[in-house]
């Protein structure tokens, strides 16, 4: 697929995130408006509560009232398809040119969709095996069931934020390997991991399980995730029932939900397998994407550098996998269920998605651009995923995942 034009004229350029072929839903306000529904062409916003007010845009019920896109997902696949042809034509390059547009740097950007739950994968072979050879061994690197079940945690809801949202670095309970007790303090080893997070568009219900096409069918959207973590505070409290605290303070998300139809062209195949999946997991057709994925840090006031480039087509089980097994037990998925890839790491060092694994668990610091090192990450730096799916002539956007840390707070005894 080539670029589609827009009369739009920035979303005809081959660098904007957000063309006519892209059309990703977000939360936006303006002054003292409330948040609303949009969606991004170009450098500019389509306002979609205005839109669906002048009738430039038709759906069977009003959709855009709130402030979050859940009432549209209920809405169904028929829907978002007919949602997503409307708007292909009128900001088409002979289209609708009364639209209702807002300019990106005049907007602010809110939370796309009120997150139900939260569930975190461990399906990255790359990010397994180096954290696994860590502490294990390359013997011993993977758990006897990573090759036969996508292994994941329920994580918080309620620490979901947007891109652009300060993190507090956690306090927590941490162990010295020569210590009688535990301390209690602020992390020394804040981490970050890149991932993808696929959200739940659909519904299941409670004691029926769906297949891998049906998840796949039940996947609304895609956005940058960034799972913060507390290595630390991890590595003490996590055996028997792996992590708590040390994943319960922050998760960041893009802000922009690029969706299956965006990224159709970019389709891959998940890898070959050392063994046989069961029956339940297998996949119709390809479930990954060719999405080109960056961090970078960027100390306070200073420039960024760019510490780790991977592609989502690295990782071992697809969303819609990982939502198969979800619910293969019976668990009920449910309209705004967010669920996190894991860490998306490659096979150079230069694309592992974690500090943990670019640092060998801090013996091989890294050296930024301004000649700082850093093991992890310290107060006042700024982390930032990027991502794009790139095509001929355009690309799939999904908009910038950011966080700066700022200190612990302070306890009173």
């Amino acid at each position: 697929m080539t670029l589609m034009k827009s009369w739009v004229a920035s979303a005809n350029s081959a660098d904007t995130p957000f063309p006519l072929n892209n059309l990703p839903y977000g939360v936006f306000s303006t002054g003292n408006d409330a948040p609303r529904c949009g969606v991004a062409i170009g450098d500019m916003i389509l306002d979609l509560a205005r839109a669906e007010e002048t009738g430039a845009i038709v759906l069977p019920k009003p959709a855009f009232k709130g402030s979050n896109w859940n009432a549209f997902m209920d809405m169904g696949p028929a829907i978002w398809a007919d949602l997503r042809a409307q708007l292909t034509t009128v900001l088409g390059e002979n289209g609708n040119t009364a639209l209702p547009l807002v300019a990106q740097s005049d907007a602010r950007m809110h939370m796309p969709f009120a997150v139900t739950e939260f569930t975190d994968f461990y399906a990255g072979k790359h990010h397994a095996m180096n954290v696994g050879t860590m502490f294990r061994g390359p013997e011993n690197a993977l758990p006897p069931n990573w090759l036969h079940i996508p292994i994941g945690y329920n994580g918080r809801a309620s620490s979901v934020v947007i891109s652009g949202t300060d993190i507090i670095r956690p306090n927590g309970q941490t162990k010295a390997p020569d210590a009688a007790m535990p301390q209690f303090g602020p992390c020394k080893r804040l981490d970050i991991e890149l991932e993808l997070g696929a959200i739940v568009g659909t519904a299941s219900k409670l004691g029926q399980p769906v297949s891998v096409a049906q998840a796949d069918d039940m996947i609304f959207g895609y956005v940058l995730l960034n799972d913060w973590s507390a290595r630390d505070i991890q590595a003490w409290e996590y055996q028997p029932l792996g992590p708590f605290q040390a994943k319960a303070f922050a998760t960041s998300i893009s802000p922009w939900i690029v969706t299956p139809a965006a990224l159709a062209p970019f389709r891959t195949s998940t890898p070959k397998r050392e063994v046989d999946l069961l029956p339940y997991l297998h996949e119709p057709k390809p479930m990954l994407f060719n999405i080109e994925l960056a961090v970078t840090m960027a100390p306070a006031g200073k420039a960024a550098t760019t510490i780790a480039q991977t592609n989502y087509n690295e990782m071992y089980y697809s969303a819609a996998q990982q939502l198969a097994h979800h619910a293969s037990s019976g668990c009920a998925m449910s309209v705004g269920d967010l669920i996190g890839s894991g860490t998306v790491s490659g096979p150079e060092k230069s694309a592992r998605g974690s500090l943990l694994e670019l640092t060998w668990g801090s013996k091989d610091p890294l050296t930024l651009d301004t000649g700082e090192t850093r093991t992890f990450i310290e107060d006042g730096d700024t982390l930032t995923l990027e991502g794009a799916a790139k095509g001929d002539g355009y690309q799939i956007g999904f908009g910038t995942c950011t966080g700066t840390i700022k200190p612990a707070p302070k306890f009173l005894a």
